[in-house]
């Protein structure tokens, strides 16, 4: 009888780490995707502010790596619970969660845009340029919805 309940009990044990172990490995597959597409649009920010030469080639590999990131399937990232308000170590706000359907649309606007950089990343830093502002723009609106300041 001990045997049996001390199974019953690791049983429990075990299912509730197992529960605890996807929501950090999915903030952080989350965060991680966040961060590559930090750094690709910081190749691209800093060619277009003249931090860095324009490398034609550089510039289409960093739009190259936005657009498939941007493909990167999201269904599995952002399961509730997984907010500023539930867990730390994330800057994801409950809003995500409130209004899904607007964050959905936002993230569809930046594929959008991502694609149109991919399509002029490499001709040209004005090309470039011109195309970096509706990418920005596309950032912007949903982190200042859905993204707590730091």
């Amino acid at each position: 009888m001990k045997f049996t309940r001390l199974l019953a009990v690791t049983a429990v044990a075990a299912t509730t780490a197992t529960m605890a172990i996807p929501d950090e490995a999915t903030i952080g597959a989350r965060q991680g995707q966040f961060k590559l597409f930090s750094h690709n649009l910081g190749v691209l920010g800093g060619m277009a502010q003249g931090r860095m030469d324009y490398d034609a080639e550089v510039a289409q590999t960093a739009a190259d790596n936005l657009f498939h990131l941007s493909r990167h399937d999201q269904s599995r990232l952002w399961p509730e619970g997984t907010d500023t308000m539930s867990v730390e170590g994330t800057r994801a706000l409950p809003a995500i969660w409130e209004d899904f359907d607007d964050f959905a649309a936002k993230f569809t606007s930046f594929q959008e845009a991502a694609v149109a950089t991919q399509a002029v990343a490499g001709d040209g830093l004005d090309a470039m340029r011109g195309a970096l502002g509706p990418l920005g723009a596309a950032c912007g609106a949903c982190h200042d919805t859905y993204r707590e300041a730091r």
